[in-house]
């Protein structure tokens, strides 16, 4: 007999996405003005060798989504590994297109389509089709031109972090090179200054959003739920971080979190269960969030303080 299926859980299903490795680019083309278009995508993939197709995907409401649909030409660029910066930048939503592409060296590609110096490989294409799957759409492209430059590892992206970070963190945890006081320490200061732009910045769906996450906590005491429970937990400083709004604070508070995964992730194999079940933290998390949505910054930061001073304390 065929067992029945489980409840979707679209939350454990992005982790599961996550776990295959992809590479990184920048999408470039140019819009209705001549101006450069571009932004960060992991979704590129090879199609056919004949003809030469590629593709890559968009989100529907990506403020960019009209401009590549109208654009008859775009150009895929590979990243390299010591150009996370350049990833960081385009895939910023608070930098205008303009500003993304201020000092960024690139010469006019195949249908005017921008061309990123310095990357491992461009794939200049003609637009070929369009389909709309689910929430993005899928851009097929047939290759007109290509090139390969400097002869580098690619940037590659790994379970929510830059690959290359993601490795040596997880090795600064292994090697028990962080210490537990200095890594409650050091998120408890990121934390403070998330929570204090979260309450600007945040909106009723990013607020709802760390709502649901906290009731699913909820829902994890059993023993055997631990690891559900954890990953909830590291959930919750990953939906403040989006509300933050902060690109580069939140790769800093990824890496604080790829840190406290490993090491959570070491304590259920240890079976230290009294370790991660800490109902005293329960009722602190909705003061978190319950001063976030009332615009409260000095409230939520307070919150988040005595917060950590409480795990602080129960680690000594």
């Amino acid at each position: 007999m065929t067992p029945p299926l489980q409840p979707f859980d679209a939350k454990e299903f992005r982790r599961a996405l996550g776990c295959f490795p992809t590479g990184v680019a920048v999408i470039t083309t140019t819009d209705s003005n001549g101006d450069p278009v571009g932004l960060t995508c992991n979704s590129f993939s090879s199609v056919s060798l004949e003809p030469p197709l590629v593709l890559w995907s968009l989100r529907l409401n990506s403020k960019s989504i009209d401009i590549f649909r109208q654009t008859r030409a775009f150009a895929i660029n590979v990243l390299a590994n010591d150009q996370d910066s350049l990833s960081g930048r385009f895939a910023s939503s608070s930098k205008s297109m303009r500003e993304k592409f201020d000092g960024v060296a690139f010469t006019a590609g195949y249908g005017g389509a921008p061309l990123v110096d310095a990357c491992i490989a461009r794939f200049q294409c003609s637009m070929y089709s369009q389909h709309e799957a689910g929430d993005h759409v899928v851009f097929m492209g047939r290759v007109e031109q290509f090139d390969q430059g400097r002869e580098d590892n690619a940037l590659v992206f790994y379970k929510g972090a830059y690959m290359m970070l993601a490795k040596s963190l997880r090795e600064l945890a292994a090697k028990g090179r962080v210490a537990p006081g200095e890594l409650v320490q050091a998120r408890s200061a990121v934390y403070g200054n998330l929570v204090r732009m979260a309450c600007e910045a945040g909106t009723d769906a990013d607020f709802d959003a760390i709502e649901r996450n906290l009731r699913e906590m909820e829902r994890h005491i059993a023993s055997g739920d631990m690891l559900k429970r954890a990953h909830s937990a590291v959930a919750f400083f990953q939906l403040i971080t989006q509300t933050a709004h902060n690109e580069i604070l939140a790769v800093v508070a990824q890496s604080l979190n790829t840190i406290l995964q490993f090491t959570v992730t070491d304590r259920v194999a240890a079976e230290q269960l009294h370790t991660i079940y800490r109902p005293e933290l329960t009722p602190m998390r909705w003061q978190v969030l319950d001063r976030m949505r009332a615009r409260d910054v000095d409230g939520a930061a307070g919150a988040m303080q005595q917060y950590f001073r409480q795990i602080a304390a129960t680690d000594d």
